[in-house]
């Protein structure tokens, strides 16, 4: 089984205020470096949008906190997530988190649905997802949970897939970010063969 980590960095971006901390990851693969160009170019692309989204260029801004974390490196596959805490004043400040997951060999960019290509997986994943809110007693918020969208944010993480949803996307705020770990053994009828999730299913 291929296990190819590609070093990750943290590049600080300068910040005009204490309040204000910035740190980002930068890919290094000088073997490839039109792929390590391709990674990078969208990893930043992704934090200025989130920046623009979490008010980094309003003048209301009081703090702003953004890094990051690896969740999967390995098999040629980097999955990780950008995460921003921006406050503006009110009662609390607003987090988000920004998931990437890419082919360190190509540089392409999976969404959900290009992992599962032309195979129906919204209702499978949604009644797996159903079951463990069922099992957790997790408040929603109105109206219910329907299923999850075609583009839902996930990442990867050893031999799972974790479909997680934003702030008040399906609970109140007290609830944080609701995560859905699935094992991707529980998937596999349904995981094309040409998907990269095949590299983490375990064959036992």
């Amino acid at each position: 089984m291929r296990n190819n980590p590609v070093l990750v960095t943290s590049r600080p971006l300068p910040n005009p205020s204490p309040s204000v901390s910035i740190v980002y990851p930068e890919v290094l693969l000088p073997h490839l470096p039109a792929v390590q160009h391709s990674l990078n170019t969208q990893i930043r692309d992704a934090l200025n949008q989130l920046l623009i989204d979490q008010n980094y260029y309003d003048p209301n801004l009081v703090e702003l906190i953004v890094y990051y974390e690896v969740k999967t490196n390995e098999r040629d596959i980097l999955s990780l997530t950008l995460i921003a805490y921006s406050f503006t004043g009110g009662a609390h400040g607003m987090t988000v988190v920004k998931p990437l997951t890419f082919d360190t060999t190509t540089g392409n960019k999976y969404s959900l649905h290009d992992l599962f290509g032309s195979q129906e997986f919204e209702k499978p994943i949604s009644e797996i997802v159903r079951k463990k809110i069922d099992q957790w007693d997790v408040d929603l918020l109105d109206p219910p949970f329907t299923g999850i969208r075609r583009d839902q944010d996930f990442y990867l993480a050893d031999t799972s897939l974790v479909v997680f949803f934003q702030l008040y996307e399906i609970t109140p705020y007290v609830w944080g970010f609701p995560y859905f770990p699935i094992a991707l053994k529980d998937l596999e009828r349904i995981i094309p063969e040409n998907s990269p999730l095949q590299r983490f299913i375990p064959f036992l």
